[in-house]
């Protein structure tokens, strides 16, 4: 790799060469430490003689930018600190638009590893503990092999055949999807489906429905697409699906593990909003995020496998149940937009990482995914069923349980008014994280309580976390 320089005319060579060498280093696109090209490699690379590179260099090294190392080279001198960069003019056409990005907010951003606490109930996240490295390696090992014997070219927008065969039959498994090879897309996690959706069918002044509370990073991702978002309040079997206004031309929901609070979509109002989305010609978004991992109860359909007209977008993610590092998900599109979408991620990113598809896609044919997911499913029910227990125990005085039967976490409601901005602080104090259910509504009115991740706590953490918790609870009282 060549040394960017740019040397006009034939005066003053050593000079021009010093100067943006030393601009360079002060603006720190040669960083302190940086190893510089021999003289007579730079020379060649630039036409210039090697003693006109030689004199920058020594004037550079006399003003201790560089410093010379006997046997090994010319490197930027470890003292070099670089200059503030300059700051953005105040002014800008495109101002207004970047400004409202900024100001969206994004609630479920995970906390930095610093600021993290040691007992850790954040919603979303795996056992990175149990994650299947052995397996994994064989995997990737397998990619890179397919990879060798590829031409090196760019793949179909779409992903690869075989993953994608995999993936169908992987979501008729295990939640009865009705979909074949062709009608999935492989993305990047759940959110770039939700995203693909959007592009194809949001359009400035559209109505699209969402479950209120819900899912945050979808209605933001909705509005930034400049969709009017309306938020539907749930109750004990789910969306309201009578308060879905005319005129809709989306809704998203999340009816086997509803985001945050958790309770199921009953099957009687699955049916009625797929008869409302069908009467409005809405497409219905189904996030399945989690429900891998069910623990009691009878399993119910998925929308999409009740779906007769073709109204039902299905998404799927392997965050929850490998890793949110890999990004790696899915969206099973019916026939009206699947060609779009195809389209709208050819342009958006073209395709998701080749090697990760191929180690996803051995991975599931070996059966390695339904291993794993069992041997999760055993850890998960055993931190949920101790976590029930305390809620139902010695925290039963501040908070319920909302009935749950699937997915990585529950939510809890408070019995009485609390200060839940103090609660969070003095948890963080004793090294507890909880989170809130209020970031999660929109126009209902908040109810107070908390929503907790059992995915990334050990099961042995569970008790001594929650005993702070209570006493916590008790010092506020």
């Amino acid at each position: 790799m060549e040394l960017h320089v740019v040397i006009e005319g034939d005066k003053d060579l050593a000079g021009q060469l010093y100067r943006q060498l030393k601009d360079a280093i002060r603006a720190g696109r040669l960083a302190a430490g940086e190893k510089l090209p021999p003289s007579r490699l730079l020379a060649g690379q630039l036409g210039l003689s090697r003693k006109t590179v030689s004199e920058a260099y020594a004037r550079l090294t006399f003003d201790k930018l560089l410093v010379g190392r006997v046997g090994s080279g010319t490197f930027v001198a470890e003292a070099v600190r670089p200059a503030a960069a300059p700051t953005a003019a105040s002014r800008f056409a495109g101002a207004a638009v970047a400004e409202r990005w900024i100001r969206m907010d994004t609630p479920l951003r995970h906390p930095e590893p610093a600021g993290s606490s040691r007992y850790e109930y954040i919603g979303g996240a795996p056992a990175h503990a149990l994650f299947p490295h052995t397996a994994w390696r064989r995997c990737a090992l397998h990619a890179l092999r397919q990879g060798a014997r590829s031409r090196g070219l760019y793949g179909a927008a779409e992903g690869l055949p075989v993953l994608r065969e995999a993936i169908a039959r992987h979501a008729a498994f295990s939640r009865g999807v009705r979909a074949g090879m062709e009608d999935v897309v492989v993305t990047n996690g759940a959110q770039q489906a939700l995203d693909l959706v959007a592009r194809v069918l949001v359009e400035p002044g559209c109505t699209v429905a969402v479950e209120d509370p819900g899912y945050p990073p979808a209605r933001l991702l909705f509005a930034a697409q400049g969709a009017q978002v309306v938020g539907i309040p749930v109750d004990a079997e789910g969306l309201q699906v009578d308060l879905i206004p005319e005129g809709t031309r989306l809704v998203y929901v999340t009816p086997a593990h509803q985001f945050p609070l958790g309770m199921p979509m009953s099957v009687r109002r699955r049916r009625a909003l797929l008869a409302r989305a069908q009467a409005l010609g809405a497409l219905v978004i189904e996030d399945d995020y989690d429900c891998e991992f069910r623990y009691e109860g009878r399993p119910t359909d998925s929308l999409q496998s009740m779906d007769e007209a073709g109204t039902v977008a299905f998404v799927g993610t392997f965050s929850k149940t490998l890793s949110p590092e890999l990004r790696l998900g899915y969206l099973i599109a019916p026939p009206a937009i699947l060609q779009a979408v195809g389209v709208a991620k050819h342009l958006s990113d073209w395709h998701t990482s080749i090697q990760a598809q191929w180690a996803l896609a051995k991975f599931i044919a070996d059966g390695e995914l339904h291993k794993h997911v069992r041997r999760c499913h055993a850890v998960y029910a055993e931190r949920r069923e101790r976590l029930m227990q305390r809620l139902d125990g010695d925290l039963a005085p501040w908070f319920e349980r909302v009935p749950a039967t699937a997915g990585i976490h529950m939510a809890a409601l408070a019995r009485k008014t609390l200060d839940m901005d103090l609660l969070l602080r003095l948890a963080r104090r004793v090294d507890v994280g909880l989170y809130p259910l209020d970031p999660f509504y929109r126009s209902s009115p908040p109810r107070q309580g908390l929503m907790l991740g059992y995915g990334a706590i050990e099961t042995a953490d569970i008790d001594p976390s929650m005993d702070r918790v209570r006493d916590v609870l008790m010092q506020m009282d």
